[in-house]
């Protein structure tokens, strides 16, 4: 990849981590559970302190999930710095902005280092888990990350050619 675009690809990782560290410092400054929670009928804020992975999984375990955490976080830093398509690596990188900030919640916030709860806050009618920025960031960037590979791979750009496979 080129300089300009590796520059592009971990800005938009620590942009992610930012826009998702500001969401929550700034929910958790307006204490939405002093009213129960703020919204309307379909979408809502409401605070919730999750110390399990997603849907609440593992809960009992802080510990174990922030070494998992941290080894996600490590393995899609080497994926990113590793893609060479622009596009699946600015994927990824959405992937590693979300999961760095669910894990700078486990490590920083309360109870404590390793131990501590990713906050999430937004509420949507219908869906069973209360969530947060990462979260969302997450889940689109694996989603387009494996768009952009499925679209390599059928217009055969993510293939060897014949004389650079034998070489």
């Amino acid at each position: 990849m080129a300089r300009l675009t590796r520059l592009a690809v971990w800005g938009t990782a620590v942009g992610v981590f930012l826009a998702d560290q500001a969401s929550k410092g700034l929910v958790l400054a307006a204490d939405p559970n002093a009213a129960d929670r703020w919204g309307g009928s379909w979408f809502s804020v409401r605070l919730v302190r999750n110390t399990g992975a997603s849907f609440g999984i593992g809960s009992g375990h802080p510990a174990v999930i922030t070494v998992v955490a941290l080894v996600a976080v490590a393995a899609v830093a080497v994926v990113v710095s590793r893609t060479r398509r622009r596009t699946t690596a600015l994927a990824w990188a959405v992937v590693l902005g979300g999961a760095a900030g669910n894990l700078a919640d486990r490590i920083f916030r309360s109870p404590g280092p390793g131990r501590g709860a990713v906050v999430d806050w937004i509420h949507v009618a219908g869906y069973p888990a209360t969530f947060n920025l990462a979260d969302i960031a997450i889940r689109a960037g694996a989603l387009a990350a494996l768009l952009t590979l499925a679209a390599a791979s059928r217009s055969g750009a993510g293939r060897l050619s014949p004389r650079r496979a034998a070489s």
